[in-house]
């Protein structure tokens, strides 16, 4: 049989697989009349097929798929739909037409052109693996989303993802689940954003009821069953996670940190300065040398032993760091512009520092790789947890334990956090949350919580009088919409091909 990663995207004719029974598969066959309904109004026929992919939540494994760690993630239902209809070899002109159903966003033309970057990436990606993707035609696209913008959602995977497969769905080709995830991965990466791939591979990779543990080169997913007492519920923190936008002081500048510190690493552990530059391009490549440090001097298996007694607290300064690595920084970064404006911008690299803390008391070790190497962790460490043979209470209470640990890192240790999501936080603690932790990269964006079932519905009642009333009486958001920013979400299903 087939492992999950290589079949293709599913191919249903029916809503029912995807989007289940009762209100919700009547909430999704009004969504999909509707986008037919509006793809004929604007464009004057029918689509010939749909692609839907979802956004996601991650669980726990932040700010390390693009260190080559595992992850934990699920979808949520909320996702992106792309109706799309293949022109004619004969129709002219030959144009992409792209529209939206929320009027708010004006219909996008281009040429047809395979040249042009709006539609090269699918040429050739075809034309590499072989496939004759004859002359260049028109295509009219017409796209849905539930997933909320800037949420740390994978709103913008989850559109990525949707049109991709809707594309090849439309050209009746197909390809493995695994190549996708890799080929949207690395479309995204065109917004400027250096994506490690988890967003992608969990949208097009989910399975209804499991979360999955993804694994990177290669990229695979294995199943990973929640215990039934538990429930995940998602709050916005209405903080806006601009991650596109900040990239260049946010985002990316956590992973320039990262290679400075894999690097430095690498040459403190005595490999030669060429090599490191050349070798070195994540903290995972050089966590087997930190570990033998820690086995030969300390008797441990503790990577971070490696990090304390080579990386200085101090923030490293450029110059600092051109010195122990012998080359440029720009130099080493040539090959990445994204890296590049991370350079013009920064100040310093906070490798390793100490700091007193405004969040928690004492001296606070802020430090990159002690954050990647303990997430890392984590995250096998929940999926164990998970496996074990301990009671539901006692796993719900070591799976919170562990999001707590992981959003005090994510805080303290990697700076990606924001004061909205510290006091969203906060307050879902202090009504019954057994673990609460910011998903997504961050700088806004949601929480997500461990809840037991049975309190789920007064769970979200609290966070609406102790959140999100201050925050409608100010006009910040509206009470009718409250359903968009706290829900509570169960693993829901992956992409999928629809064809009525």
């Amino acid at each position: 049989m087939a492992k999950h990663e290589d079949l293709p995207v599913p191919v249903f004719s029916s809503l029912e697989p995807v989007y289940g029974g009762g209100s919700q598969l009547e909430e999704a066959e009004l969504r999909f009349g509707r986008l037919k309904s509006k793809f004929v109004e604007v464009f004057g026929q029918d689509p010939d097929v749909f692609a839907r992919s979802p956004g996601r939540v991650n669980l726990i494994g932040e700010h390390i798929d693009y260190e080559g760690y595992s992850v934990l993630p699920m979808a949520i239902r909320q996702d992106t739909i792309v109706a799309i209809r293949k022109h004619g070899a004969g129709e002219s002109p030959k144009l992409l037409r792209i529209a939206n159903v929320n009027d708010k966003y004006t219909m996008c033309t281009y040429p047809a052109d395979p040249e042009q970057v709006k539609y090269k990436g699918y040429y050739e990606f075809a034309k590499l693996k072989g496939v004759d993707v004859g002359v260049p035609v028109g295509l009219d696209v017409l796209i849905d989303g539930t997933v909320p913008t800037g949420s740390g959602l994978s709103s913008s995977a989850a559109f990525v993802c949707a049109s991709t497969i809707a594309i090849m769905a439309t050209f009746d080709v197909s390809f493995p689940k695994k190549e996708i995830a890799q080929l949207t991965c690395e479309c995204e990466r065109h917004i400027g954003t250096q994506s490690g791939g988890m967003d992608q591979a969990i949208s097009v990779m989910a399975k209804s009821g499991f979360a999955e543990l993804i694994d990177f080169n290669p990229i695979r997913a294995t199943d990973v069953q929640l215990p039934a007492g538990g429930s995940f519920v998602l709050a916005h923190s209405l903080a806006e996670s601009q991650k596109a936008v900040t990239a260049a002081t946010n985002y990316n500048n956590r992973v320039v940190e990262c290679r400075l510190a894999a690097i430095v690493l690498a040459i403190k552990l005595r490999m030669k300065p060429q090599q490191a530059i050349a070798e070195v391009k994540t903290l995972s490549d050089v966590e087997g040398l930190c570990v033998s440090f820690a086995s030969d001097h300390h008797g441990s298996s503790d990577p971070v032993i490696a990090v304390k007694e080579f990386l200085k607290e101090e923030p490293y300064t450029a110059e600092e760091i051109e010195k122990i690595i012998e080359e440029s920084l720009p130099s080493v970064f040539s090959n990445s512009p994204t890296s590049l404006d991370v350079l013009k911008v920064a100040k310093h690299f906070k490798l390793f520092q100490m700091k007193t803390s405004a969040i928690g008391p004492g001296e606070i070790l802020l430090n990159r790789a002690s954050h990647v190497y303990s997430e890392a962790r984590r995250v096998h460490s929940f999926r164990d947890t998970v496996l074990s043979d301990l009671s539901e209470e006692e796993m719900l209470k070591k799976l919170g334990d562990l999001m707590n640990e992981s959003h005090y890192s994510c805080s303290i240790l990697y700076e990606c956090s924001c004061p909205e999501l510290e006091e969203l936080v906060k307050i879902c603690r202090d009504n019954g949350a057994l673990g609460a932790r910011l998903t997504g990269a961050g700088w806004g964006g949601c929480a997500v919580a461990l809840v037991k079932e049975s309190i789920v519905p007064q769970f979200i009642l609290n966070l609406k009088d102790q959140f999100y009333r201050s925050r409608i009486d100010k006009g910040v958001i509206n009470k009718s919409d409250l359903g968009l920013y706290v829900f509570a979400s169960k693993p829901s299903s992956g992409a999928a091909v629809f064809k009525f």
